[in-house]
Parts: structure tokens; sequence; C-alpha cells
């Protein structure tokens, strides 16, 4: 369960006693109805987030995905082509690992350990603004915690969210975590190098991600050989 969140608070109940104590009336199971105004705190500062983005002309991208969907990579190899001013925000649990891997690649990257939160929140994006978001960027990434539930529910202030999907994690994800690509304002189809040495169906893939959000503009691309990194270059490019 989440603990900042409270996703899973309609299917849990909470009973705090000794180990040898017998339930009373008073220790009763009780659900604890959290979720709500978490999500209303998050949502106020997210919208004074994207107010900040709004005033300094940045536009803000969250970016979402499984933990291994190639975020990480395809941000590495971006650097390279980008032509406007970027910084770049990584969450994780632990380790900086992402965001130095990002700095070798000549990027304005920093990491936001969330410890055992497993998704940003507005608040940790706030504390960034005027600090190492100086607002001179052009553009804001976001690498936000690899997790397909979570992350979706909380608003940062983005001005657009992307949803990654690699080959290799298989083509009904969309359908059985809907909230993050029924968001996405962009689908970025991932690893397509390994096509041949996966069972993936494409013709599956795009009926699901259709299904979801019929709107859904979607890109492959492979961060290895390059391939459909052109499209991903001109879409950041028009922002």
């Amino acid at each position: 369960m989440c603990i900042d969140c409270g996703c899973n608070e309609a299917n849990h109940q909470f009973v705090m006693r000794s180990p040898s104590a017998k339930p009373s009336i008073a220790a009763l199971p009780k659900t604890l109805h959290i979720g709500r105004s978490v999500l209303e705190k998050n949502n106020l500062i997210a919208a004074s987030n994207q107010g900040w983005f709004d005033t300094h002309a940045i536009k803000a991208i969250n970016i979402m995905s499984s933990p291994g969907s190639g975020k990480t990579t395809l941000l590495e190899k971006s650097c390279q082509s980008i032509k406007k001013k970027v910084s770049i925000l990584v969450g994780d649990l632990q380790t900086d690992i992402d965001a130095n891997r990002l700095k070798k690649a000549h990027a304005h990257a920093k990491q936001i350990n969330t410890d055992n939160g497993c998704h940003l929140d507005a608040q940790m994006i706030s504390l960034e603004l005027g600090d190492f978001i100086s607002g001179d960027e052009e553009i804001l990434i976001i690498e936000n915690v690899g997790n397909l539930v979570c992350p979706a529910s909380f608003d940062l202030g983005e001005h657009f969210k992307i949803a990654l999907l690699s080959v290799t994690e298989g083509e009904e994800k969309p359908l059985k975590y809907p909230s993050l690509f029924y968001q996405a304002d962009l689908v970025l189809i991932t690893k397509i190098d390994l096509i041949k040495y996966v069972p993936w169906d494409e013709e599956r893939a795009y009926q699901a991600l259709y299904k979801v959000n019929p709107k859904a503009k979607i890109i492959q691309v492979s961060a290895t050989t390059g391939e459909g990194m052109e499209q991903w270059m001109q879409w950041l490019g028009e922002l």
C-alpha cells in the first residue's frame, strides 16, 4: 500500500492493539478515508507549480512508466539532440544512479529520493522551484518513480504526461493499468529493437492503447538504435 496516497484504502482496514488484547467495541476496524484530502492538497500545490512554470515560459513534462521501460536511457540519448534548455528531475526510492547517468550525458539533472514513496508529488517539485529549476529553462522533464499506478494519481503541475510502454512488458499493460495510459498526451513504445526477441503483437498493443485512450499519439522508439528518436525530438521541439 502507498503510505502517502492511500491507494488501497478501500480494501484495507487498520486496527492498532496489543498482541494479547481482545477486541472491544472501541477497537473495531475503522476505515480511514485519507486519499481525498491528500490529493486535494497536492492539487493545490500542483496548480501553483504550473502557474510558476507558465510565468517563466517553461513546459513541464511528467514521464511515467513501469521500472525498466527505458526512461533514463531514452533521456540519456535525448540529451545529445535536444536543442532547447532543459532541466531533468529524477525520482527513485533510493540512490542517485539515474541522475548521475544523465549528468554524464551532460544533462542538468537532480535526483529526488522518495525513500519508500512510490511516486513524486507536487510538494517535491515545488521545493525545487527557483533553486534547481532556475526559471531559465524552456523544458522541465520529470522522470517519475517507476510505477504504473500511483504516479498517475498525483498531478505535479506538468503540462504534458508521457507514458512509456516497452515491448518487453507485453501489449496488455494499457488494459491492466488504464489510468496512466488514459491520461497520456503521448505514448512512447520503447525498446523496439527487441521485438524480434520477445512475443510482441503490435496490432494488439495499438488496440489496447486506443481502447483506453482513443486520442493517444504513439511513437515507437529505440534509444539503442536511434529508430524513432527523430519523431520524439520533433515532438519535444514543437512544445
